[in-house]
């Protein structure tokens, strides 16, 4: 399926999902929103896909909601495209794939919001974070103040939020928001390196990483460390843990065949 807000790729088990609405600074209008979630549906349904990429096309990651668009939405209709939002945001955090965030440009309000829902962002010097809603007389609607709290801590989410104030990339750095910062040229080079190193381990043992932290940050330790037993248990069944663990023994490097199998 051809998308026109939306570029889809999947290479050597690594999605590539680009917001491709340069001249509006990648915005997400309700068409683009509609395009991501049928993306994101294909990828949770593909078990050959390892890890997913998402970036901007231009000079954005994307640049924030659809002002225009918003601008003549009833209050039903805005209930609506923030439900769908938040849809959206979801479907990343539930995908059983890594999904890294490669921020290229401008990553604002509803761009910013989708970064936090990502596993990690790798961003360029030249990005920009923010969620400047408040400049508007609005407020964030896709989850920052609370992912934001939940990353950075309620101060820095108070401030960035209250402000409408930017960051650059290592002040993004220090508190959270990205893993690592790039030159622009290297921005993808880098991201794609080590979408091939995770892509490259046992497909059970990834997942369930991904599921233990963002699960066992939300309960108690005691009964989050028991949900690593139980994951831990599930990924040592695999025939890729087995692989992994002989190949250790054997002094050789593992091939494992990314599968669930046995």
């Amino acid at each position: 399926m051809s998308y026109k807000y939306m570029l889809f790729e999947v290479k050597d088990n690594i999605a590539l999902v680009t917001f491709n609405r340069p001249d509006a600074l990648n915005a997400l209008s309700p068409e683009l929103m509609a395009e991501f979630g049928d993306i994101l549906d294909k990828i949770a349904a593909d078990e050959a896909i390892a890890v997913a990429i998402l970036t901007g096309a231009g000079k954005a990651f994307v640049s924030g909601a659809d002002i225009k668009a918003m601008s003549a939405f009833t209050p039903l209709q805005i209930h609506n495209y923030l439900a769908t939002g938040h849809e959206i945001l979801f479907k990343i955090e539930r995908l059983p794939q890594p999904v890294i965030a490669a921020v290229n440009g401008f990553c604002l309000g509803g761009g910013n919001e989708i970064a936090l829902a990502c596993d990690f962002v790798y961003a360029s010097e030249k990005a920009r974070f923010g969620q400047p809603e408040i400049k508007l007389g609005i407020i964030p609607g896709f989850g920052g103040t609370q992912r934001l709290a939940r990353l950075a801590g309620k101060g820095w989410a108070k401030e960035l939020c209250l402000t409408g104030e930017f960051l650059k990339g290592e002040a993004a750095l220090a508190i959270g928001l990205a893993n690592k910062i790039f030159p622009p040229d290297k921005l993808m080079e880098e991201t794609m390196k080590t979408a091939r190193l995770i892509a490259s381990h046992g497909r059970a043992s990834v997942r369930a990483i991904k599921q233990v932290i963002d699960r066992g940050t939300q309960i108690d330790l005691r009964a989050a460390c028991a949900l690593e037993v139980e994951a831990f248990t599930v990924a040592f069944s695999s025939s890729d843990a087995k692989e992994g663990l002989n190949a250790f023994l054997e002094k050789r490097l593992p091939k494992f065949k990314g599968t669930y199998e046995s």
